[in-house]
């Protein structure tokens, strides 16, 4: 399997998660640049955190006009998975490729610490190998992950079941206690923890490494079917 990792002038855990790829989980990983227009080389697309473009104006903001996003905006098109962590979730908001927005933590501090998380849906392609409400451990480092949305929208993903991770304690004041969302059709997830850095014990928590395990197992079973 062949994934992408997007590299935004400012991205600081493509690294990590180019290594979550390469030697965790063992499959093949490319970084890609933000300049790309094409993505259908690739099974699947990385958008990691960091502060893309300094976060300025807001974060994710300027990133979501990258020319490699209107390829990742086809990509999801054709059902193909897109997972973007931290900020890269936060480029997905406003990409719009994922509703709601992000401010800043309630407390207005930065967050860098291992939390807490519930797997809310079990049901997606990034997270089958979880157990549904399996209470799980991932790092956390941002200060604007406080993920809020209109209490149409909230509905919404409750109804169709795209909360797919929950706070056990929430850190940040986000509504609902929410981690991380899919879209509808459930192939582009954002989610605030760092799955990528809690891939081995030496890290302290291999917790993440089923999100990425998620991912091939769906990818596998989807081409044996159509093979």
């Amino acid at each position: 399997m062949r994934f992408a990792v997007v590299v935004f002038p400012g991205s600081n855990c493509d690294t990590d998660m180019f290594y979550a790829i390469k030697e965790a989980l063992g499959e093949d990983a490319h970084y890609v640049s933000y300049r790309e227009s094409n993505l259908s080389n690739y099974d699947a697309i990385l958008l990691p955190g960091g502060f893309s473009y300094g976060d300025y104006l807001r974060s994710g903001s300027i990133a979501s006009f990258a020319p490699v996003m209107e390829a990742v905006r086809e990509y999801a098109e054709l059902g193909k998975p897109v997972l973007g962590v931290c900020n890269g979730f936060q480029i997905l908001l406003e990409t719009g490729l994922l509703p709601g927005a992000m401010k800043r933590n309630d407390h207005l501090k930065f967050i860098c610490e291992t939390t807490p998380i519930i797997v809310t849906n079990n049901q997606t392609m990034f997270s089958s190998e979880y157990r549904q409400d399996e209470r799980i451990s991932l790092p956390i480092a941002h200060a604007e992950g406080n993920y809020e949305c209109d209490d149409q929208t909230f509905d919404e993903l409750k109804r169709h079941n795209q909360i797919v991770f929950q706070y056990a304690d929430n850190p940040n004041g986000s509504k609902g206690d929410i981690a991380g969302i899919c879209n509808k059709q459930g192939n582009v997830l954002g989610m605030m923890p760092h799955p990528e850095r809690a891939t081995v014990d030496l890290l302290g928590c291999d917790d993440g490494l089923r999100l990425f395990e998620s991912i091939l197992v769906n990818w596998r079973e989807h081409h044996a079917v159509t093979s």
